[in-house]
């Protein structure tokens, strides 16, 4: 048995889940998610929690059991509380900022990067202090807020010398020596 698939999901009140077939819909105090689930994954919901269930004991099945326990769980955090991911800006002059739709990013190019914010995001950004500044990025469905993290982050990743660029809040750069050091 899968030990992540065999966990119940506790729903927290003010979630409501809806379940249709294989669709599943879970909306919240921050808005909807929904999930289509493959033939092998069922779902037995009660008032207060959720357990996923698989058909069989093949090795793709026992896979999808505990990848659709973690997505639906996510789905259920997300409507309810919501995912962050903080971005820190490392560097002399560089900074970041938002005009409406856009995060406009200085970054050392000879031009500024416009950002286009997506729907179902929200990005704060704030003024450097001692030449660090922060982007947090925020919305309900984990993944996407990860994969917008990530794009932002691919602007400028982290160089081990100096330690400019973005970085993950709770990510450590290993910093490296220069040619004068021995």
């Amino acid at each position: 048995m899968s030990r992540i698939g065999k966990k119940a999901i506790h729903i927290p009140k003010g979630v409501s889940l809806k379940i249709e077939g294989k669709n599943v819909a879970v909306k919240g105090s921050k808005g909807e998610l929904s999930l289509t689930l493959p033939e092998v994954i069922s779902i037995d919901a009660s008032e207060s929690e959720i357990k996923v269930e698989r058909a069989d004991d093949v090795k793709t099945s026992r896979a999808l059991h505990g990848l659709y326990r973690a997505l639906i769980n996510n789905m259920v955090k997300g409507v309810s509380d919501g995912f962050t991911r903080t971005l820190i800006l490392n560097g002399v002059g560089w900074r970041t900022e938002v005009k409406g739709k856009y995060l406009i990013m200085n970054l050392g190019y000879s031009h500024p990067i416009y950002f286009g914010i997506p729907d179902g995001i929200a990005i704060e950004a704030t003024q450097p202090v001692s030449n660090v500044s922060e982007v947090k990025i925020s919305g309900i469905n984990k993944e996407f807020v990860g994969f917008i993290a990530s794009k932002i982050r691919s602007f400028r990743k982290p160089e081990p010398y100096k330690g400019k660029g973005f970085r993950y809040s709770d990510e450590t750069i290993i910093r490296k020596a220069g040619k004068t050091a021995k």
